[in-house]
């Protein structure tokens, strides 16, 4: 019963970011503060996570394959589908709900604690659209910081692979492009998209509506990780058996 006046409250409250917006000159900055602070400044943690773990997963192919008859080529496209369907979209999705999504409810849920959202709603501001609307459009840019996970992820599987001594260049090159489906991209961007619209309305939603004083930032912070991750394998999960069953 909790749950489902949770989801009510977290519906209304989308309804409302979309109501009064705030105007365009204070709107504009907020939302270049957040593409700073959530996309930019997330890139170096996704691109190292993603460079080791595409190498990860081309060592581990490359040892299970024991039989000589298969294809040292098969190393490059077990790595590219790895890395396009599952890795990047969902596996980084989820690392970034613990980043972006912490720092999400701790900045509203502080400004919830020290009766800011109050001061702002006294102003006759639309607090809704004020500090979750510029979220939303920051992490729009989301999918540019999964693309250079894939190319990294790759990178990091071909540097493993031929520097490791389990392939050559040219094979594992070979095994990238062999049967490549264009539609496994788009696939893997519209997951990102709608993933990217979690990332920023449910921690929102958990720092907005949060109640108590400064130790509730932080069990809230961990709440919401927990709800984005939980929310994010649900959705991979319909996502996944609509476009590809």
């Amino acid at each position: 019963m909790k749950v489902i006046q949770h989801i009510g409250s977290y519906f209304i409250m989308l309804q409302k970011v979309f109501g009064k917006f705030t105007k365009w000159s204070v709107l504009k900055n907020l939302i270049l503060r957040d593409i700073d602070i959530l996309i930019i400044g997330s890139l170096g943690i996704v691109a190292f996570i993603s460079f080791f773990v595409g190498g990860v997963v081309a060592i581990q192919t490359a040892l299970n394959m024991s039989n000589p008859l298969i294809p040292r080529n098969l190393i490059g496209y077990a790595t590219r589908q790895s890395v396009i369907l599952e890795f990047s979209p969902t596996f980084i999705s989820i690392i970034m709900a613990g980043k972006v999504g912490s720092y999400i409810t701790s900045s509203i849920g502080t400004m919830r604690v020290t009766e800011q959202i109050d001061a702002l709603e006294v102003m006759g501001i639309n607090t809704y659209n004020y500090l979750i609307f510029p979220k939303i459009i920051a992490l729009l840019l989301y999918p540019f910081v999964i693309t250079i996970s894939m190319f990294l992820g790759i990178i990091g599987g071909y540097a493993a692979s031929v520097y490791g001594g389990f392939c050559s260049s040219a094979l594992f090159i070979e095994g990238v492009q062999i049967d490549f489906i264009p539609f496994h991209v788009q696939y893997a961007f519209i997951k990102t998209l709608f993933f990217s619209f979690l990332l920023a309305t449910i921690p929102a939603y958990h720092g907005y509506f949060l109640k108590g004083g400064a130790l509730q930032v932080g069990r809230a912070s961990t709440i919401s990780f927990v709800w984005t991750s939980v929310v994010i394998i649900i959705s991979n999960y319909l996502i996944t058996q609509t476009l590809l069953a």
